[in-house]
């Protein structure tokens, strides 16, 4: 039987209604979640609540969820999309009663292109966050998903401030060319 990875163990104990493990989840992803909602939005106040509407509709959905692949990303990113989505539609509403013509600046819908670029490109940064060694990974989950500074993640890691500075600065690097692999192709 194949060994599950850390998204397919919180997703399936999440499912059977484990707070804990989806607050696990909720951690690790909460970020990529949150530039995808601002890459669309451009709106941080509008994207924090498309984020915390991401993780709602997650919950709800996740019993129904047969998760393919190791990460739990590009579903989440999907369901970011759609949120966005309504958002945008809502602001453009709210817009038309308040003025007399809507700013065309505010697109009716998020392209297609979008949508499919924004997925490929959360599916890439998970396989590549996959490809991470065990403590770049948890570097990088401390780091970049939970926001702690170097000498917080050290010493929860048990390394000097050096090595996660070192070593999340190599991942960065690692990530940004397969976000450029994404964007370019």
């Amino acid at each position: 039987m194949p060994v599950q990875t850390s998204d397919q163990k919180w997703a399936a104990q999440a499912a059977a209604g484990d707070e804990s493990a989806f607050r696990q989840l909720y951690r690790a992803h909460v970020r990529p979640v949150y530039w995808i909602a601002q890459g669309i939005l451009a709106s941080p106040a509008d994207a924090e609540d498309v984020t915390q509407e991401t993780f709602v509709v997650a919950w709800r959905k996740l019993p129904d969820l047969e998760l393919q692949g190791e990460s739990i990303l590009p579903w989440l990113a999907t369901i970011c999309r759609f949120q966005a989505a309504n958002r945008l539609r809502q602001r453009r509403r709210d817009q038309a009663h308040t003025t007399e013509a809507a700013d065309e600046t505010l697109p009716d819908t998020v392209s297609v292109e979008e949508q499919v670029i924004t997925a490929e490109l959360a599916a890439r940064i998970a396989a590549e966050v996959g490809t991470l060694s065990d403590l770049d990974r948890e570097i990088f989950r401390l780091c970049a998903s939970e926001g702690f500074a170097y000498q917080a993640a050290a010493e929860e890691l048990g390394v000097s401030h050096a090595v996660v500075r070192n070593r999340l600065s190599r991942v960065r690097t690692q990530l940004r060319g397969a976000v450029k692999e994404v964007r370019d192709a």
